[in-house]
């Protein structure tokens, strides 16, 4: 019955970013649908900073009744491994309630490097250790992460410089100031398509539907790189599991849509709609690669 009832009234989405970013997309296209769905308005609340931590501490800390949710990056499931003083517990004061989308990275390189695949440049990289360069849109990005990730599995030193924005990364790549760089595949579809930089890996667990002519990391010969940009729809914890399902369910119906599918697919953003427990099983594993990654790379947390 309770599930049925909800929702009596509008309700609040928190965003830890500020407008403008992927998750503002992803917000617009799916809240007509949702709305439809759940019969009341979603409307979303900017709260920027922190890294997302203090969009995520307002939703923590609401009343877990459901009508105040979050749709977060992926830097919810990073920060806990690189902020040594988290204001909540990314595992346990949450309730999952969807993967949204996967927006995958790739492996593109500046074309002056002499390398055609992930093994010649992991050879290269090892031949001059500390003299190639990635750039990242930021520390703590999923741009960084991978390279660490990279670093770590590869036992390369390929040094990271990172930027102010995925905009000025990409452009001191596409320049030649920095060799290589983990990006997200829409943003660098284009230059890539032009043959300003070369596409060699992707970093899914599968080929993406626009680029599937290239490899994964996996296939290209690193067994167990799997990097995912998920996008999650998350509430506080405790929200009763009957009003978890309805917002899953208002979720799911509108990534099924076949407007909303096409759209993200040419946006290169793979649909999910995965259910609670799923959702939760990857909040979990993803919490728990981060922390061994940082570690492995020997970075401090801050």
């Amino acid at each position: 019955v309770l599930g049925q009832q909800f929702p009596a009234k509008l309700i609040r989405v928190v965003n830890p970013a500020a407008p403008g970013g992927n998750s503002d997309v992803f917000f617009r296209l799916l809240q007509p649908k949702m709305t439809e769905f759940l019969g009341q308005q979603l409307v979303f609340d900017y709260r920027a900073g922190g890294g997302g931590t203090i969009g995520g501490e307002i939703i923590a800390k609401s009343a877990p009744d459901g009508y105040t949710v979050g749709l977060v990056a992926a830097s919810f499931v990073i920060n806990p491994s690189l902020i040594r003083k988290m204001p909540y517990d990314t595992v346990k004061d949450f309730t999952a309630l969807g993967l949204i989308v996967d927006v995958p990275s790739g492996l593109v390189l500046h074309p002056s490097l002499p390398v055609k695949n992930v093994k010649e440049l992991i050879a290269l990289a090892k031949s001059r250790p500390g003299q190639l360069f990635a750039s990242s849109s930021g520390r703590a990005t999923v741009g960084h992460m991978s390279l660490e990730l990279f670093n770590a599995m590869g036992g390369t030193k390929v040094v990271h410089v990172p930027y102010k924005g995925a905009g000025p990364a990409i452009i001191d790549l596409v320049a030649g100031h920095v060799q290589l760089q983990f990006s997200s595949l829409p943003l660098v579809s284009g230059h890539v398509q032009q043959g300003r930089i070369k596409l060699i890996a992707q970093t899914g667990d599968k080929r993406a539907g626009f680029a599937k002519d290239i490899p994964t990391m996996i296939e290209a010969g690193m067994p167990g790189y799997v990097v995912s940009s998920g996008f999650s729809f998350i509430g506080p914890a405790g929200i009763p599991r009957a009003i978890g399902e309805r917002l899953n369910q208002a979720l799911v119906t509108s990534l099924r849509d076949p407007a909303n599918r096409k759209f993200l697919l040419e946006q290169g953003a793979e649909p999910v709609g995965s259910s609670l427990d799923e959702h939760e099983t990857y909040i979990k594993s993803e919490v728990a690669k981060w922390i061994k990654v940082v570690k492995q790379a020997g970075i401090e947390p801050q």
